[in-house]
């Protein structure tokens, strides 16, 4: 099996290279309006935005900037298949304009977009992220009443193009393949994830930021972009990040058996997914070896309370809860090419050894 990975660096509002309905899977994490590391961006779009903020018109600012944003879900809209999955990584801003303090929920603008482009809502996901901040509030100490929450948390919308799902072959061989892990699917499928930390969104290499735009990578941390890719899509699908940063989307794809497609504006990150994929191959194979061995774990516990597992994997050997598991396969990676901005990537069987107590 081959995947192949391709990055154009250019403004995504502009996905010519894509035929229509050709997507089966969004997943990405735009500039988030109203932060202000994306204000130069965000101004470098729309010369209007930056009147805005000197005016202090917080409210304008913060609809053109999603104008911004709109222009590329337009392009999604067009290039995702019909009952495709749209995963958004976006997290609220706070801000004081003036001398207001207030919240600009991005996540609201987000869903009514993607609603006003035909999509269905699903049940969202709460990224609550792990903090060891003792300051829970902004604003008056320890007096009421002018105190304000924190914000520990993103949102992870979710939506389906058109209000039918995806169509696969019957009994697709991929698609049973692809299968995830009952107890897996149990914490993947709740609607809180406390279970993942942010990472650094430092960008430590001068050379990416020449024009003080890109200081910071808004990057999410790859076990978010793994797990919907292995929740939302099979082996042999194309993965779309049109905010492809450091190449996150893409890294997961890989290690997933899946393609992609990333949209960048600042091709000098290029670079630094080429170090990236250095330690692919370490990174499948653990990330294969922990997906497996986390499921051993689970059913010697599970074993101990229920003795009768009525079903075994037909590539692995060990025990499995249902049987829509039995044909789970992962692979590895046997080699990976490149070529400019785009990157092949070849597989083989992933093989486990699993020594029954």
């Amino acid at each position: 099996m081959e995947t192949i990975h391709n990055v154009y660096f250019k403004n995504s509002s502009d996905m010519c290279e894509l035929k229509p309905e050709s997507v089966d899977l969004l997943i990405t994490s735009p500039p988030y309006p109203m932060i202000e590391m994306w204000d130069s961006l965000f101004s470098s779009l729309n010369s209007e935005i930056k009147e805005s903020l000197e005016e202090l018109d917080g409210k304008r600012a913060f609809n053109l900037m999603h104008d911004e944003l709109d222009k590329v879900w337009i392009e999604v809209t067009r290039v995702l298949k019909p009952g495709g999955i749209a995963c958004v990584n976006i997290g609220d801003a706070t801000r004081t304009i003036g001398k207001n303090f207030q919240l600009f929920p991005n996540h609201v603008k987000i869903t009514n977009s993607f609603l006003n482009h035909g999509f269905i809502e699903l049940p969202s996901i709460l990224w609550r992220k792990p903090t060891n901040s003792p300051n829970k509030f902004l604003g008056s100490g320890m007096l009421p009443p002018n105190a304000y929450a924190t914000l520990e948390h993103e949102y992870i919308l979710i939506f389906r193009k058109g209000d039918i799902k995806r169509v696969i072959v019957p009994k697709s061989e991929k698609r049973y393949n692809s299968a995830f892990f009952w107890e897996e699917r149990n914490k993947w499928f709740s609607d809180v994830w406390e279970d993942m930390g942010g990472i650094s969104q430092k960008l430590h290499n001068k050379s990416t930021t020449p024009n003080k735009i890109r200081e910071r990578s808004a990057a999410f941390p790859l076990e978010l972009a793994y797990r919907l890719i292995n929740m939302f899509s099979i082996y042999g699908d194309i993965v779309l990040d049109p905010f492809w940063g450091t190449g996150t989307t893409s890294l997961a794809a890989m290690i997933s058996t899946r393609n992609s497609i990333g949209y960048e504006f600042n091709s000098e990150f290029i670079n630094l997914f080429k170090k990236r994929i250095k330690e692919l191959k370490q990174l499948n194979t653990d990330t294969n070896n922990k997906r497996l061995n986390q499921h051993v774990k689970f059913i010697k516990n599970y074993s101990k309370k229920i003795k009768d597992i009525k079903y075994n994997s037909v590539h692995y050997k060990f025990p499995v809860i249902t049987k829509q598991e039995i044909d789970i396969l992962l692979y590895s990676i046997n080699n990976h090419r490149e070529n400019q901005t785009k990157f092949m990537v070849t597989y083989k069987k992933f093989k486990f050894d699993y020594a029954e107590e």
